[in-house]
């Protein structure tokens, strides 16, 4: 791999450890936000019905988050260890 190669890898790389990271953050905010989306489409939802779907949403963000952060970060330290074996 080139050094251009590996740069745009460490930013490539930064960029998905940052939106992972802001999505375990915030994964509270979307899930409401995306079971609100889901209940205005909906007549009538019981509240059980409701908050399985605000938990599901949660979950979801938190294992999206989880894998970008995770992934991310392995690549970064791969990265930067090629980085270090190049020179």
């Amino acid at each position: 791999m080139t050094k251009d190669n590996l740069k745009g890898l460490i930013v490539l790389s930064s960029l998905m450890t940052v939106i992972g990271l802001v999505l375990l953050f915030v994964s509270v905010n979307f899930g409401i936000f995306l079971a609100d989306n889901w209940l205005a489409n909906e007549d009538w939802v019981d509240t059980s019905k409701y908050l399985m779907v605000v938990e599901g949403s949660i979950n979801i963000l938190l294992t999206v988050g989880g894998i970008l952060f995770g992934v991310g970060l392995a690549a970064i330290i791969f990265t930067y260890y090629k980085i270090l074996n190049n020179k």
